[in-house]
């Protein structure tokens, strides 16, 4: 019996200083996160003030690995899952995707896979994602208002990447299970980001085929509700207008009308999106010198 008891009383010796290790780990790294979000946050509002797009380009890769190695440290920790997912496809679209579709491929990849992680305690929407879509839709109902940013990244770099991946079956096969999770957000909060899910409907719409189930007047419906809520603001939702809505229609006026409106938009249109305007800026320079390969 004393044996016995002496021999539980070791036990419990070794297990409470290895809990109290854990415990003071898992403390330790609450508080030092909690101490840089501050630095964090100010950090991001800089960078999308920014207009220099070099040097922003060349900053953001030590940003992101930082990112990876906070989530090494808090693997769970949703702000900064969402935080990762949206500075990847950021990157990706700025930087990347129009030099290496390859690397903007993988990016996007990674960027899903943190917004879906950060999507984790809907236990039945992340078992239903190899699942057909009768399975997978009905989880949606398990989002709220809350889970629209990781929902929103997600569903975009998922688009995002099976644009990058036309001629895998497979990945083609995801395209429903994207299209309901882009219904479900628009109900739960169409206004996020400037009402950022409208575009991301009207460059869907209109980069399909009609046969493909294209719908260039659901596209120009979407696209006005995302101008009308941006205050015409957002130069990125202008940028996919021209390449998608523009080119689908075939009207080469609205197209160069488009792109040339981006290129003379004032600097601090929207000075809280410096950042994202300055990239649809040489985005459109670029686009409207290939005129003649979409029309």
């Amino acid at each position: 019996m004393h044996v016995l008891y002496r021999v539980r009383s070791l036990r419990l010796l070794v297990v409470l200083p290895l809990f109290l290790l854990f415990s003071c780990a898992s403390l330790r790294t609450n508080m030092m996160l909690a101490n840089i979000k501050p630095l964090r946050e100010k950090t991001k509002i800089a960078v999308n003030k920014s207009t220099d797009l070099s040097l922003v380009r060349d900053a953001l890769p030590a940003s992101l690995l930082q990112m990876d190695g906070l989530i090494e440290m808090a693997p769970d920790n949703k702000e900064l899952l969402v935080a990762a997912a949206e500075s990847y496809s950021g990157y990706a679209f700025a930087f990347v995707e129009d030099t290496d579709r390859p690397r903007a491929s993988k990016l996007n990849l990674k960027a899903r896979e943190y917004a879906l992680r950060a999507l984790a305690d809907n236990e039945a929407f992340i078992q239903a994602l190899d699942k057909p879509l009768d399975a997978f839709t009905p989880t949606l109902a398990g989002f709220e208002k809350d889970h629209v940013p990781a929902m929103f990244f997600a569903a975009n770099t998922w688009l995002k990447y099976i644009s990058f991946n036309l001629d895998n079956p497979e990945v083609l096969m995801d395209v429903p299970k994207v299209e309901a999770m882009m219904f479900r957000i628009e109900e739960l909060d169409d206004q996020f980001m400037y009402g950022s899910i409208h575009a991301m409907l009207g460059a869907y719409y209109a980069g399909r085929s009609k046969t493909l189930g294209g719908r260039p007047d659901l596209s120009q419906t979407h696209f006005s509700k995302a101008f009308a809520i941006s205050q015409n603001k957002y130069l990125v939702f202008h940028l996919l207008y021209a390449r998608f809505y523009a080119v689908q229609i075939q009207d080469q006026a609205l197209f160069e009308k488009t792109l040339q409106g981006i290129i003379d938009a004032p600097q601090n249109l929207l000075p809280e999106r410096n950042l994202a305007n300055e990239v649809a800026r040489e985005k459109a320079k670029v686009l409207i010198t290939k005129t003649d390969e979409f029309f």
